[in-house]
């Protein structure tokens, strides 16, 4: 009698070698490793890299967001300054504010990455009728006209990041301190 091999041993299967026990890869992977351009970031004792924080605009620029905004330590940088659009890094210091404002002709989105405070809004300054409790996570969505004001009202510095269409300050924008930034408004 002579053995005789089938002609598909794995009818069923699309792809039968990989299915096969003695396969020199395992998992069902066809490669032992996935392409990735930059290995992961998965170990907890690889440091993260420093981003210079400076305005990068009108270029194509990619950042990890959260990152550059827990190390910026500025009460205001503009990391990126287009035509239309602008996104600023602020830190506000424990019991400060970022200041009652209101931009009248564009809407404002702010998020917080880092800490904790108190969002308020209304149509006068009189009148901050709107108020909520903010913290990590947590995105503010201001529209044209409305007055508001951000507390910090947490034990660290409150981190954000803030888009402004179109920008509101000007591009390579630093402010250091609080005081730095009001003396910019006045002049």
């Amino acid at each position: 009698m002579y053995y005789t091999y089938p002609v598909n041993p794995y009818p069923y299967y699309p792809n039968p070698h990989m299915q096969h026990p003695y396969n020199m890869y395992h998992d069902y992977r066809m490669y032992p490793y996935p392409h990735w351009p930059t290995p992961p970031k998965c170990y907890p004792d690889v440091p993260k890299p420093y981003i210079p924080l400076k305005d990068y605009g009108p270029e194509p620029y990619v950042v990890n967001i959260e990152e550059a905004t827990k190390q910026n330590n500025t009460f205001r940088t503009a990391l990126w300054t287009g035509e239309y659009l602008q996104l600023t890094l602020m830190s506000i210091n424990v019991g400060d504010d970022i200041g009652l404002e209101i931009h009248t002709d564009h809407d404002q989105f702010i998020r917080i990455e880092e800490g904790q405070g108190i969002v308020m809004m209304g149509d006068s300054k009189d009148c901050l009728d709107f108020r909520a409790e903010v913290s990590d996570d947590y995105a503010i969505l201001i529209p044209a006209g409305k007055w508001h004001n951000l507390i910090n009202t947490g034990c660290n510095p409150l981190k954000l990041y803030s888009i402004y269409a179109p920008p509101e300050h000007p591009r390579g924008t630093v402010h250091e301190t609080k005081e730095d930034a009001e003396g910019h408004h006045t002049h």
